[in-house]
């Protein structure tokens, strides 16, 4: 590997952890692309090296709000444990999905259209009208059977694609439990964290990683998911979603372009 290499590799994972930290998601949805059509990676190992690197993006990113008082473990542990163990079924069932790279890239391409379309949905909306989603008046909820459902739901993506959830632990957070967006931001990666890291083990231990690539996005991905927390309050995430969310509906049909090309 070439220093040059290496550096943009580097660059790629802060610009990853920024968004992560911006946004409140894991920043898969910027890796996969850099790994998969940059870096060159086959399907299998760039959803092994993804998440390794979504993993240091989630620690660095829920240490910070564990550290601010925006974790309550007790309240999301039945959403940690449901994830916990859609995590491990989905990762079993990975290495037989790895045999078929072409459907890896369809389902990467159409998760990245549901996320694209909700990034762009809420930064219009909150363009036009205001912030959405806004929970801090209201009484939060404690609904067990929707914190399990929610979290299974959560753990298959990173099993199964190797890519995060945060466009959907998010907002259910915020809107169905009506916890505070901080709240919400923080809840999400920290069950996102428990997700990640144990198919980043399965993903290692199976041989779809590859560590040398993984390394310089690791370091990246730590030090830009606490960069971007703090500019958080100085950039319009509204104006940043509707510009990411129209960045990643391009990178969609790339993926779903190499599903019916059959690479």
């Amino acid at each position: 590997m070439t220093a040059l290499f290496f550096m943009a590799l580097v660059l790629g994972g802060t610009l990853a952890g920024a968004l992560g930290g911006l946004l409140g998601i894991g920043g898969g949805i910027l890796l996969m692309p850099i790994l998969r059509l940059c870096a060159g990676l086959s399907p299998a190992q760039a959803a092994g090296t993804c998440i390794v690197a979504v993993f240091f993006t989630t620690l660095g990113g829920s240490f910070r709000h564990w550290r601010q008082g925006h974790i309550d473990i007790r309240s999301i542990f039945p959403v940690m444990v449901a994830g916990a163990a859609a995590t491990v079924i989905f990762s079993l069932l990975f290495s037989h999905l790895a045999e078929r790279p072409r459907w890896l890239d369809l389902g990467t391409g159409l998760v990245f259209s549901l996320v694209s379309a909700r990034m762009m949905t809420e930064g219009l909306l909150e363009l036009s009208r205001g912030p959405v989603g806004e929970t801090s008046q209201q009484q939060p909820r404690d609904c067990l059977s929707g914190k399990i459902a929610v979290g299974g739901l959560s753990g298959i993506l990173p099993g199964l694609l190797g890519i995060g959830t945060g466009a959907l632990l998010v907002p259910w957070f915020a809107m169905s439990v009506r916890v505070p967006m901080q709240v919400a931001v923080g809840s999400s990666l920290a069950c996102f964290s428990v997700n990640a890291s144990l198919s980043a083990v399965f993903k290692v231990l199976q041989g779809f990683t590859a560590v040398a690539v993984a390394l310089p996005l690791c370091l990246g991905t730590l030090v830009g998911s606490q960069f971007g927390a703090a500019l958080n309050r100085h950039f319009p995430s509204p104006a940043l979603k509707v510009l990411f969310g129209a960045l990643f509906t391009c990178v969609a049909l790339r993926f779903i372009l190499l599903f019916w090309m059959g690479s």
